[in-house]
């Protein structure tokens, strides 16, 4: 059984399951997740593509969904006793998942810990109760299940290795219709400028944040007229969703990209972005970016008094310094966010400081295969008795 409550868990479970699948060619998948599960073949007994929500507020609005598919979830672990419940992310959901299905004697493998470095490191006692194995993305990560003796193994993060485009550049300009590159000349980003718009997975982004984020481009497409504007629309967000949102926007070169293509964000020469794991898939790729955010204030508020680090972005998270510039909450404004853009776009030097900052972060992390590593583990753990 998977339990997948976000669209970035809802694809590492599938990858982990078709790697799992070449290990264990018999093996069967039941549990919660969305689309790529769902391709990757496993049972969905929920679609959890609408209850993929941040911050106590959002929950607060879907919390009788949130309880009836947990509800639903531990009763079907306890009737149906799979071999092992791999719960990945969303962590409140599946701390409560893993207790009901190690009260039942199923073996519990949780993938992608709770961030103990960032805030209630106390957590890891609660978390070793309940779960038989935390398998890290981080190495930082280890030394706080090892002090507390839980078995912990760091697999690699699940987009090491994995963030690469197909397609030479110049192909994918070609595809995607841009203009500005040359085979001949060095691009100049400051005429035909690529700029990637990237709102969000969650329902309560896209609201929150698209029109803050399409005001930016609008500014942006007014200082550059030449501007080309790529809007990556996340598999779990409706087309419905970005229509609405597009609606009264006509004055841009806009081309919405759906679903995760790294042909086209390699050809972005800065982003637009939400915070979340889509910061670390433009890191890896080495493009400038500027981090936005806003949440519920209560939630906001809580979050401060309980947030132990000085970042929201994984990029400086992972850097330990600002690399990348972050607008959160009443910072998030068009002014600020268009401003770095185009600071980006014209100051080539402090553009290629950003560029090699997030490479270093791509060594960092190392190619490692998250998925590969966590079917192993999770292979192990099935044959043992």
């Amino acid at each position: 059984m998977l339990s997948a409550g976000e669209a970035s868990g809802d694809q590492h479970a599938a990858a982990l399951f078709r790697e799992l699948q070449n290990l264990i060619p018999d093996v069967k998948g039941i549990g919660m997740g969305s689309a790529a599960m769902r391709a990757a073949g496993i049972e969905l007994c929920f679609d959890s593509s609408g209850i993929g929500v941040i911050g106590l507020a959002e929950i607060a609005r879907h919390y009788g969904e949130i309880r009836g598919a947990l509800k639903l979830m531990q009763e079907t672990a306890c009737e149906r006793k799979p071999d092992l419940l791999i719960c990945v992310d969303y962590k409140e959901f599946n701390f409560r998942l893993a207790k009901a299905a190690k009260a039942c004697g199923i073996k519990v493998l949780f993938y992608v810990s709770p961030q103990v470095w960032a805030w209630r490191p106390g957590r890891v006692k609660s978390y070793g109760r309940i779960i038989d194995h935390m398998a890290v993305i981080f190495p930082f990560e280890l030394p706080y299940y090892e002090a507390y003796g839980v078995p912990a193994t760091y697999v690699g993060h699940p987009l090491a290795g994995k963030v690469k485009p197909c397609l030479s550049k110049v192909k994918a300009f070609a595809k995607y219709g841009l203009a500005g590159l040359s085979t001949t000349q060095p691009r100049d980003t400051g005429v035909n400028p690529v700029i990637g718009l990237l709102p969000g997975s969650r329902a309560n982004e896209i609201k929150r944040l698209m029109p803050v984020i399409l005001e930016s481009a609008q500014r942006l497409s007014r200082e550059f007229p030449s501007a080309q504007f790529l809007l990556f629309q996340a598999a779990s967000v409706p087309d419905t969703a970005i229509a609405e949102a597009l609606a009264s926007v006509t004055d841009l070169n806009l081309t919405v990209i759906r679903g995760q293509d790294y042909d086209a964000l390699q050809c972005c020469d800065s982003v637009i972005t939400v915070s979340g794991t889509a910061t670390l898939e433009i890191a890896l790729l080495g493009i400038p970016m500027v981090i936005v955010y806003r949440l519920a204030p209560l939630s906001y508020w809580l979050g401060r008094l309980l947030v132990k680090v000085p970042f929201i972005g994984l990029p400086n998270i992972l850097a330990e310094k600002p690399v990348v510039r972050e607008f959160i909450q009443h910072e998030a404004i068009s002014t600020n966010i268009a401003g770095e853009i185009s600071r980006i776009l014209h100051d080539k030097t402090y553009a290629e400081n950003a560029r090699n900052a997030l490479l270093a972060i791509r060594d960092k992390l190392g190619d490692r295969d998250g998925s590969v590593e966590l079917a192993r583990l999770a292979a192990q753990m099935l044959a043992l008795p």
